[in-house]
């Protein structure tokens, strides 16, 4: 977990044009909550992390967008990899608490994420894989299974193929652990790029 006060921009990735690469997002950190979130948490341990990381493209490609300003104090989290899907789940539950408090917990990734047989052609037509699980998971959504995503999400030859590494998926169980009975569920927006990437984006928030 991030604990500094000013989180350097990281570019994690290659192969993409110097436009990315040139990002800078100087958003804030808040080491007084990394603190708070770190002495409160137990089983797993959450541990602050001084000055080794930053904020990762997993975090600034996307809050560059919703928060352009870069004037919220922001507080990454890393992803324990050697866990299974019900471990990631779980921690989202016990950071819960955190909403009651105005902060918000992003989810960042693509439920369908395969750079492999992505395609760059001008309107690529989506695989017909990748609409059966982005479908498959949004249906779960809207049943309240959350269960079975986390289960059951790579038992199908779709699924293995729209996850075929799960550092991806991970965080979206962070904001599903994160989630309470009474939240109000919205799509704020559909659709797959480039034949094998998701940009489906879920709200979860109590009104």
């Amino acid at each position: 977990m991030t604990h500094m006060g000013k989180p350097k921009t990281i570019h994690d990735f290659y192969g993409f044009p110097q436009e990315l690469f040139d990002i800078e997002y100087s958003a804030p950190g808040d080491p007084g909550t990394a603190d708070r979130i770190s002495r409160d948490s137990a089983d797993p341990a959450i541990h602050p992390d001084n000055e080794l990381w930053g904020l990762d493209h997993g975090s600034w490609s996307v809050l560059r967008h919703m928060y352009p300003a870069a004037d919220i104090p922001v507080v990454q989290l890393s992803l324990d990899m050697t866990q299974p899907s019900e471990f990631h789940i779980a921690l989202g539950e016990k950071l819960k608490h955190l909403r009651e408090e105005g902060i918000l917990i992003v989810g960042s990734g693509n439920i369908v994420h395969n750079l492999r047989r992505v395609s760059f052609a001008d309107d690529a037509p989506p695989f017909d894989w990748a609409i059966e699980f982005d479908d498959w998971v949004k249906q779960r959504l809207q049943d309240g299974d959350f269960k079975s995503i986390v289960r059951d999400a790579r038992s199908s030859a779709a699924g293995r193929l729209s996850i075929p590494t799960l550092d991806h998926w991970y965080p979206f169980l962070y904001t599903l652990g994160a989630a309470d009975k009474s939240d109000v569920l919205r799509f704020e927006y559909e659709g797959i790029e480039n034949s094998s990437v998701s940009m489906r984006c879920v709200s979860l928030e109590t009104e």
